[in-house]
């Protein structure tokens, strides 16, 4: 593995355990490693900016978040691909038909028309909390990336139903993400590594959730993470111990990666 260049990250429930909501010290070991090895490391994510957390002693090269539709380093924005004007509304007033709120994601701000169990739920795996829009029309006039709202896959077809270009992106059964359609981490991965002058088998991915299935399938070495989805373990390269487990650490012990 002397080949790779570059390693990109999912967050929640890779970097960072849902139960103790932090990264261990042996990972943010890893991460420094890795870098001071010249390799260069991204954070791949579905949350906005504002939401990614800082890793202590880490920095990154570049980020990908709302799920790639928004990317960026500290050179450049690499990525800008928001929501077509006409979905954004389209998907509140089906949303409103199901009686569920929705959050949207602006470059710096995410606010909401109101709040579930479900959706408080999703906003605190990240140790987030949900804030009431105090003029949520004009707040969904903006430019919006991502919108988050609880729903289940039974109901993803009524939710997108008249819309044209969003497509619906999830790593939890009980909320989702939807992003532009022709976005996703896959796509930004793609577009990140040409940034770079880097090839794909000269990259590596690690993810738990399915909407890391694209990237982890982009990269030349995708890594599924214990803790992941059967679907994503099922396609990915390879399956590394799970987060509780400091699995990113010792996967990258045992390649030499961080000797």
């Amino acid at each position: 593995m002397n080949n790779i260049k570059i390693v990109f990250f999912d967050i929640d429930g890779t970097l960072i355990d849902l139960k103790k909501k932090e990264a261990s010290e042996k990972t943010l070991e890893a991460l420094k490693k890795l870098r001071e090895n010249g390799i260069k490391i991204c954070i791949a994510t579905g949350r906005a900016p504002v939401e990614i957390p800082k890793f202590k002693g880490v920095e990154f090269d570049a980020y990908l978040s709302f799920n790639g539709s928004y990317c960026f380093d500290k050179k450049r924005i690499i990525v800008d691909h928001s929501m077509a004007a006409a979905d954004v509304q389209t998907i509140i007033r089906n949303a409103a038909k199901f009686g569920r709120p929705v959050a949207l994601s602006t470059e710096d701000r995410i606010e909401a028309n109101g709040k579930d169990r479900d959706l408080v739920e999703y906003f605190a795996m990240g140790k987030q909390v949900i804030k009431i829009s105090e003029d949520f029309e004009a707040f969904s006039e903006k430019k919006i990336y991502q919108i988050m709202t609880s729903c289940r896959r039974e109901e993803y077809a009524q939710m997108l139903e008249g819309t044209k270009n969003a497509e619906i992106t999830a790593w939890w059964d009980r909320a989702v993400d939807i992003i532009p359609t022709n976005s996703g981490k896959g796509v930004a991965v793609s577009k990140v590594l040409e940034y770079y002058h880097i090839l794909p088998r000269e990259a590596m991915a690690f993810g738990d959730g399915n909407n890391d299935m694209e990237m982890l399938k982009t990269v030349g070495n995708g890594i599924a993470m214990g803790n992941a989805s059967g679907e994503l373990k099922d396609i990915a390269d390879a399956v590394c111990g799970s987060v509780e487990d400091e699995g990113v650490y010792e996967y990258c012990k045992k390649l030499g990666m961080i000797g």
